[in-house]
């Protein structure tokens, strides 16, 4: 059964004249989402010593990571919430709520006090805010992705899907550079007084015309065409569990490697002795990469099969990652590290640019949100949210520096599985 199956397709003319803006609408939404998410993963160091101070600096990033994995844990709520809500009122009213509640909770984390300021009340409140923002992000994948896809020709879904992870990776840009300057610009007090707040600020200056934008834009064509679903929700849970585990399944990979990227400077930092300046480099050269593979590999899907494009990246990764890793602890640099992310981030972007659309196609229109959403977000939640967290564990616990190179086999690895059901049972290509 897939959303193939049951469109209802609007003449390709009418489409392509309206197209860019809801694109534009949908991917600037999701390009706040993520560069809110990486400027918190990359400003850890310092956001531990504002907000989590402890007499073990280990202990402080170990506590801001866990705030970092904690707020996923309420982004399956927030897939439910917004996912079903999209399903049953339409995609735009959901697209306009998710970035209106992102701007509530970057706006906290901006303006939040330091614990010595406040007391304990600081990093409570950032604990609300990421929760916030987690909420927010939960609907944000599934509603801009089926946004986007039903204003498109068919035979273009694919290329504009992946520009849903391009926009991921934009954000990852932004959010980089902004690590980069501040870094070299600022010394470590003037960090930790006021330049991690930048470029929070700055996601208050992009939120809100991001809001106004999808608040103008027309509705999804296939929602409007379409009968909404009453239930969405109670029938992805009790009738379409196959496909939820499926969607959920061939995410793992590209969710845990987003995620290790993320922490490749602070990893970098800490038990590399690289600077953090360089790791931010490092993402900010990863995160070009992924903006700029993304949309030519998901046009070439236009052409090629989805699934054997994202078999193969995923054989790839677990071939080439733990020699990777095995050479940067080796030769620990600048360069090494660079090189290293950009590598994850290639064999990333041509996995990443097929697997929107591929999700999308699992489910029907009536439930195409609401399972998008809770895939997405259960299996970003289980094994993305808390790969930082993971990793520093495994090497604490183990004493070995490859020990994020085995998580990513891991999760490529059930990946494949997934991929392999997709082809063979949901007749998906």
């Amino acid at each position: 059964m897939t959303a193939l199956s049951s469109t209802l397709v609007t003449p390709a003319t009418e489409r392509s004249k309206s197209i860019w803006k809801p694109v534009g609408a949908a991917l600037i939404g999701n390009t706040l989402e993520w560069f809110d998410l990486s400027v918190y993963a990359y400003f850890a160091l310092t956001i531990s010593k504002v907000f989590f101070p402890a007499a073990d600096p280990a202990v402080s990033l170990f506590l801001a990571f866990a705030t970092f994995g904690i707020s996923f844990l309420i982004r399956p709520l927030g897939a439910a919430v917004l996912g079903s809500y999209a399903d049953r009122q339409g995609r735009k009213k959901a697209l306009s709520l998710s970035i209106l509640l992102m701007l509530i909770g970057t706006a906290t984390i901006a303006v939040m006090p330091s614990y010595s300021t406040i007391g304990i009340i600081a990093p409570i409140g950032i604990l609300f805010a990421r929760l916030l923002q987690g909420f927010s992000a939960g609907g944000e994948f599934g509603s801009s992705t089926a946004f986007m896809m039903e204003h498109a020709p068919q035979k273009t879904r694919n290329f504009v899907a992946s520009l849903q992870f391009a926009s991921q990776g934009f954000g990852v840009v932004i959010a980089s550079l902004f690590g980069y300057f501040l870094t070299t610009s600022l010394d470590d007090q003037q960090m930790f007084e006021w330049g991690w707040r930048v470029p929070f600020f700055f996601g208050l200056i992009l939120g809100p015309v991001g809001l106004y934008i999808r608040r103008t834009v027309d509705e999804s064509p296939d929602f409007k065409e379409s009968e909404p679903g009453s239930q969405p929700l109670r029938d992805v849970l009790l009738s379409q569990k196959t496909l939820l585990l499926v969607a959920m399944g061939v995410l793992i990979v590209s969710t845990a490697s987003n995620f290790m990227i993320k922490y490749m400077p602070s990893y970098a930092s800490t038990t590399l002795n690289i600077p953090l300046s360089s790791g931010f480099l490092a993402t900010l050269t990863g995160g070009l990469i992924l903006t700029l593979v993304t949309p030519i590999v998901g046009f070439i899907t236009g052409f090629v099969s989805r699934i054997k494009i994202m078999l193969w990246a995923s054989i790839i990764y677990i071939l080439a990652i733990v020699p990777a890793f095995l050479w940067l602890n080796k030769v620990p640099s600048a360069t090494s590290l660079l090189l290293v992310v950009s590598m994850m981030a290639l064999i990333k972007a041509v996995y990443f640019a097929p697997l929107a659309s591929l999700m999308a196609d699992v489910f029907p229109i009536h439930t195409r949100v609401t399972g998008m959403s809770l895939s997405y977000n259960l299996s970003v939640t289980i094994f993305g949210g808390f790969a930082p967290v993971i990793a520093t564990g495994l090497i604490a616990l183990t004493g070995s520096q490859l020990a994020p190179s085995f998580y990513l086999i891991l999760a490529a690895a059930l990946s494949i599985s997934a991929l392999l059901v997709a082809r063979r049972k949901l007749k998906l290509s």
